[in-house]
């Protein structure tokens, strides 16, 4: 067990050393100078010289790769080429923000995911089984922009019952989580569906069915605590994801997260908070894949002693 935790912790660390060697590519390969940008475009061509300097651009890619390594493991990201402030505090602040957005759009999902789910499992073929393919099929492929600016259009302005816009109560907080949960209701009620329906014909369940306990008992004490297990691992790896940033909703909903930072950033070509905001993502998804990792093992008697092995 201990070598297994110790090999997903080093695939861990080279994720994340991937992920910033490919940002770092990537940025440099994008149109721009990042020293004229933070200087201003009517700067002087020896104050951009001197920044060039200061930052290390007028190196070789190789130095300036290690350097920019170096300064992120230490926890420094640069500064930003926009506001001209260390690019980690930058998203540090916005994390409380994106922290509220991806709670609540989870606990959504969850909210009526798994009854839905759970209801159209127990009763295949029926109309609340179709009730949930076609929101299934809706959530899918309806557009999270589209159905954000329609959201947003009739409860924000036909029916002004939310705000159109902005950051601090709950009612700004309700319209964007609902936006962004419904198409996780489609595929977590779909995922424990599928996952209902094959817990219920294994052996142990037949035998608690044979032992006599009634329905209710069997659903809560043995095929739930079961079936739940993906729920779980998708949870996590879905929490994860949207940590890094919602850009579409936070754009639409004008929701000061790291989304829309990042989006900020992009327009403004400011590439230490580019860079910086992918690093963070990657992060908060490779350590919630380990947290979730480690209580799938927890949980599960099984696959605790497959990773054993």
């Amino acid at each position: 067990m201990t070598a297994y935790l110790l090999r997903r912790l080093l695939g861990a660390f080279g994720v994340i050393w991937g992920v910033a060697t490919i940002s770092f590519v990537m940025v440099f390969l994008m149109p721009g100078d990042a020293a004229r940008m933070y200087a201003g475009p009517r700067a002087p061509e020896e104050t951009v010289q001197r920044i060039r300097e200061l930052w290390g651009l007028d190196q070789p890619l190789p130095v300036q790769y290690v350097r920019y390594l170096g300064r992120a493991i230490q926890g420094d990201f640069g500064q930003s080429t926009r506001d001209r402030r260390p690019v980690l505090q930058a998203v540090v602040e916005r994390l409380p923000a994106t922290l509220q957005l991806a709670l609540a759009g989870l606990f959504v999902e969850l909210l009526f995911g798994i009854p839905l789910g759970v209801l159209a499992a127990l009763r295949p073929g029926s109309w609340i089984d179709q009730l949930a393919t076609t929101i299934a099929l809706i959530g899918v492929s309806l557009p999270q922009f589209a159905f954000g600016l329609v959201a947003l259009y009739l409860f924000g302005f036909v029916i002004p019952i939310f705000p159109l816009g902005g950051y601090g109560t709950v009612m700004h907080l309700i319209l964007p989580a609902l936006v962004l949960g419904f198409g996780g209701i489609a595929f977590y009620s779909r995922v424990l569906r599928n996952s209902v329906l094959e817990v219920v014909g294994e052996d142990y369940v037949r035998t608690a069915r044979a032992k006599g306990l009634s329905p209710r008992q069997v659903l809560t004490g043995h095929v739930l605590r079961n079936a739940l297990l993906p729920v779980v691992t998708l949870a996590g790896l879905d929490l994860a994801l949207l940590l890094g940033g919602v850009v579409v909703i936070e754009a639409v909903f004008g929701w000061p997260g790291i989304g829309n930072q990042a989006w900020a950033a992009i327009r403004n070509q400011d590439t230490p908070m580019i860079m910086g905001t992918v690093l963070f993502a990657s992060i908060a998804v490779v350590f919630l894949n380990l947290l979730v990792d480690f209580l799938y093992i927890a949980l599960d008697p099984r696959v605790r002693l497959t990773a054993g092995k």
